[in-house]
């Protein structure tokens, strides 16, 4: 996407403007696209392919100043109509791969990664937007494109799969963090109508 750049204080063409909002957010929406599938590779093709489709919405999308929530909008849905596409089959080992040699904070990063992906995509995307890009839920749901009440429940779904399954990843009193997260959701609904 390069071509000729224009001079300074020349108005910026609408490919310029794409340009400078790919070299902006390229990095974040790889991030994110990171969490949600699991591998690098896969990771760049999800963003590439959603900013492909926010490169043909761009004339529309840069008057509402609104790309890059398109953009991630539709990367989970990309991310979420390729895995109901095609299901990768699991490879059982006789050993497990030794863990030797890292960080505690390696290990725990590697272990809710893995975590994260033992989650059907819908929850994925639902638990990533809220608490790893820290979104709204009324931004979350927008851009998953679901009530907020859907969204809630995947979060609580979620939420409730990784403690089940993985409660080596509960720092602490599981039932009392779970008391203090319900606590702390009556505040923020308390706040919300005051």
């Amino acid at each position: 996407m390069t071509g000729p750049t224009a001079p300074p204080g020349a108005p910026q063409t609408r490919q310029g403007e794409f340009e400078d909002f790919v070299r902006a957010r390229s990095g974040a929406l790889c991030a994110s696209a990171y969490l949600l599938t699991g591998d690098r590779g896969l990771a760049e093709d999800l963003v590439q392919d959603a900013l492909a489709r926010t490169w043909r919405s761009w004339k529309r999308l840069h008057q509402t100043a609104n790309a890059e929530a398109y953009t991630r909008r539709i990367m989970y849905h990309l991310h979420v109509s390729r895995w109901r596409r095609t299901k990768v089959a699991e490879i059982s080992t006789e050993t497990v791969p030794e863990r030797a040699g890292r960080e505690p904070d390696t290990a725990l990063r590697l272990a809710v990664h893995a975590a994260l992906l033992s989650l059907p995509p819908t929850q994925r995307a639902a638990i990533v937007l809220r608490y790893f890009e820290d979104q709204t839920e009324v931004a979350a749901a927008a851009i998953l494109d679901c009530p907020i009440t859907t969204l809630r429940a995947r979060v609580q779904r979620g939420l409730r799969r990784l403690r089940n399954r993985f409660p080596e990843l509960v720092l602490g009193d599981a039932d009392v963090q779970l008391a203090q997260w319900e606590r702390d959701l009556n505040a923020e609904k308390g706040e919300r109508r005051a």
